[in-house]
């Protein structure tokens, strides 16, 4: 799979994005998507776990195993799951430039209209 094709779904990209910090169990993922989203993203556990099953498919995260908390399932981002993750931080950065670069062009408001 190229990583230059591939685009995350948005749940996908937010699990990615909070694994970037740290290894993490699902409520700890649950909790970091919360805060990095301003509370836009809203996690249950059927979402979660699936977007976890298909992360885990892809080969982007791991399960990785706590000797301390064996009832938690931890997971972290393997290294192409870090490239995929950059080169998504890659695609959204060059678009808010188009973005900013386009207001300057025509800073009328966007009104929804066509």
């Amino acid at each position: 799979m190229s990583q230059d094709k591939y685009q995350l779904p948005k749940v996908a990209f937010s699990i990615l994005l909070a694994l970037s910090l740290r290894e993490r169990h699902g409520y700890e993922i649950i909790k970091q998507v919360e805060e990095d989203s301003n509370d836009k993203i809203k996690l249950g556990p059927g979402a979660l776990y699936t977007s976890i099953k298909q992360l885990l498919k892809n080969g982007f995260i791991v399960e990785v195993k706590h000797p301390d908390d064996t009832r938690r399932r931890y997971y972290k981002l393997t290294a192409l799951g870090m490239q995929i993750l950059e080169a998504e931080v890659e695609y959204f950065e060059n678009a808010v430039a188009q973005a900013k670069k386009r207001q300057k062009l025509n800073p009328a408001p966007f009104n929804g209209a066509a």
